[in-house]
C-alpha cells in the first residue's frame, strides 16, 4: 500500500466515523460526515472545493494531490484533538467562501 492509498484510507475513516462519533459525543457545532467532508475538502483547496475540484467526476477527495490530501486528513486528525473550537473556526470559513453566515 502507497502512501496516498493510507491517506485516502485514513480520510474517509475521519470523515465517515471518527469525526461524526466525536462530534455527537462531545456536543460539536458539526455531526455529520457530508459536513466535515466540506470543511476538510475546502480547507485543503483554500475556496468551495468545486469551485477548485470540479463537480462529478467521482469522489472529490481523490482528486485532490498529494499534498492537499495530507493537509486535509491533518486537519482532521487535529480537530479530533482540538475539538469544536478549531470545528467551529474551518466551518465558518468554508460557509465564508461560500457566502453564507457563519453557525451561532
Amino acid at each position: 500500500m502507497t502512501d496516498r492509498d493510507d491517506l485516502l484510507r485514513r480520510y474517509r475513516e475521519l470523515v465517515d466515523h471518527d469525526l461524526p462519533a466525536a462530534g455527537s459525543r462531545e456536543r460539536w457545532t458539526l455531526r455529520h460526515d457530508h459536513c466535515f467532508g466540506r470543511v476538510l475538502l475546502d480547507d485543503a483547496v483554500g475556496a468551495c472545493w468545486y469551485d477548485v475540484l470540479g463537480r462529478g467526476r467521482g469522489a472529490a477527495y481523490r482528486r485532490l494531490d498529494d499534498h492537499r490530501l495530507a493537509h486535509a486528513v491533518a486537519q482532521g486528525e487535529r480537530m479530533l484533538v482540538e475539538g469544536d473550537a478549531l470545528v467551529r473556526a474551518l466551518d465558518a470559513r468554508s460557509l465564508a467562501w461560500r457566502g453564507k453566515p457563519a453557525k451561532r
